[in-house]
């Protein structure tokens, strides 16, 4: 998305060159072993959908069974029966799209491409999006922002510092092939 350049472009400035280094062994070993991270990540965060999902429709049909019981003992309801309310239908959404974007990084890392870097950044980037709709659920809070903001400043601290790892496609198809021995 050519719309985010120039955040890129000023994270990178950030991350490459007002912070230290990552050393050379570490950039590899990450480099290495990142498609298989995210697809992992990715699967986890999918799972969590489905959790998150289940604990609020578990959640609403307890409700919805005591209302009944309460109504039917001559009393009111005891609470809101919609527990799937808009927050957590944006938390579920919002998490959906960086299981998703973990998901679709694994080609693009696995084959170093920028395109799979990239779908890497989106999903820090949708992370800072979680925190952010996680402030107005009453499940998370502040906290959640403070945390989701950490994780993102160190996912994206180590995903500019393998950057250079990944090559844009017109890099690629202008690279010389190597010469045989």
């Amino acid at each position: 998305m050519a719309a985010l350049d120039p955040l890129e472009n000023k994270l990178n400035e950030v991350f490459t060159k007002q912070l230290p280094a990552l050393p050379d062994g570490g950039k590899k070993f990450l480099v290495s072993y990142l498609p298989y991270i995210n697809l992992i990540l990715g699967v986890l965060v999918l799972l969590s959908v489905l959790s998150l999902w289940r604990w609020a429709t578990a959640a609403n049909d307890l409700v919805n069974n005591l209302n009944s019981l309460s109504e039917a003992y001559g009393g009111t309801s005891i609470t809101a029966t919609d527990r799937l309310g808009p927050v957590v239908w944006l938390a579920i959404i919002t998490l959906a799209i960086q299981g998703a974007l973990y998901v679709a990084s694994f080609p693009g890392t696995k084959a170093r491409k920028k395109s799979g870097w990239n779908f890497m950044f989106y999903a820090l980037l949708v992370n800072v999006a979680y925190g952010v709709v996680m402030v107005f659920s009453a499940y998370g809070g502040l906290g959640s922002l403070v945390g989701s903001l950490i994780g993102t400043s160190i996912g994206l601290y180590l995903l500019f510092q393998i950057r250079a790892s990944y090559s844009t496609g017109k890099a690629a198809k202008t690279a010389k092939p190597a010469k045989k021995a």
